[in-house]
């Protein structure tokens, strides 16, 4: 069952829930990640179960709800309400004229007018989106089946030691070795080249439980296999990338190049060996024109505060979001190379503009 520890944190969506239509359809949009399919695929069961028609929207590489290809993608459904999952929360709307509610447990940037925020912000421990998630849909409908879905969103986030029921519930029923296996082909999607998470998400949806998952009785997971051994073969290769520091800030930079989403996962093994460096590990070759990193620290340092405290002058939307102590963003060459010169960091971390 849902933990009753967090069941507070979901009363702003009882109100909201309470206004759907049943029959009219209702869209979800989720973010890429474990934590963010799992809390895409616990709102849409839980709709479903609740006779709601539900269309679910997962977002791309380099994805954020506020992308201007999204709106149109979320419009064609002519959703009579929207859930946004796992993807922060800002003052502008995802969809204008849709009565939104936004689950999610990274640090807000505001809150659209007339739209509702589900938040683990600032609870200690923080929740995962796929937990609040789970806390929304029993407003909804029996969803106390789907606790290995949300297991998942907390392996994937916080690890197999994190302070929550849920893990050694689920524990009773489902090997600790599928779960986690079933976390890491799940993510496999996001970090692939193409980072398309639609089949993640798929499987996620159909599946009873992890090891249905990996046992291959679903086309999905042989996808998922090919975007793991991809994503195996760019992280060996981005792991031999050394770090280089700046000399105004603490800060130790380190650049890959690779198609595949391998940076937030370079980064653990910096942050372990540099523990009292921010580290930052910078892609230049995920997405054209844009060089997307990823930063850490085992400091006191709140890195969000520090984005904002070295921002070039027009760093654009996706620039410093997240969670205070794991954060990152995305720049284009001109503002990264800015960005860099302003941390301290010589002609060696500049890109070069085409």
């Amino acid at each position: 069952m849902p933990d009753p520890s967090l069941r507070h944190l979901a009363e702003p969506f009882g109100p909201f829930s309470a206004r759907l239509v049943p029959g009219r359809p209702v869209a979800v949009l989720c973010h890429s990640d474990c934590d963010g399919l799992a809390a895409g695929a616990v709102l849409a069961k839980a709709l479903e179960r609740a006779g709601h028609a539900v269309a679910v929207e997962v977002t791309g590489k380099g994805g954020s709800a506020w992308n201007p290809e999204v709106a149109p993608r979320l419009a064609r459904h002519a959703p009579q309400a929207l859930l946004v999952a796992d993807l922060g929360c800002r003052s502008e709307p995802v969809l204008p004229g849709v009565p939104t509610a936004f689950v999610d447990h990274h640090r807000p940037d505001g809150v659209p007018p007339g739209a509702v925020l589900v938040t683990g912000y600032g609870t200690d421990p923080t929740p995962t989106s796929g937990q609040l998630a789970w806390e929304c849909g029993e407003l909804l409908a029996d969803v106390a089946d789907l606790d290995w879905v949300v297991a998942i969103s907390v392996l994937s986030d916080l690890g197999d030691k994190a302070p929550f029921a849920v893990l050694t519930d689920v524990r009773k029923t489902h090997r600790i070795t599928h779960l986690r296996d079933a976390t890491a082909l799940l993510n496999a999607a996001r970090r692939s080249a193409t980072g398309d998470a639609t089949p993640a998400l798929s499987l996620l949806m159909k599946a009873v439980g992890p090891k249905d998952v990996l046992s291959g009785g679903h086309p999905e997971t042989d996808q998922l296999k090919a975007m793991k051994a991809e994503v195996a073969a760019a992280f060996a290769e981005a792991k031999k990338a050394g770090p280089r520091f700046a000399r105004k800030t603490n800060v130790a930079l380190v650049r890959v190049h690779s198609p595949c989403q391998v940076h937030p996962m370079v980064v653990p093994i910096w942050r372990t060996r540099l523990p009292r460096q921010i580290v930052m590990v910078a892609n230049t070759g995920y997405l054209p024109g844009r060089v997307n990193f990823t930063m850490r620290t085992g400091t006191a340092t709140n890195l969000i505060e520090f984005l904002k405290a070295h921002a070039p002058p027009d760093p654009g939307p996706n620039y410093g979001h997240g969670h205070d102590q794991a954060t990152g963003g995305a720049l284009a060459f001109d503002q990264w190379n800015r960005f860099v010169a302003g941390l301290g960091f010589g002609p060696e971390a500049r890109v070069e503009e085409s």
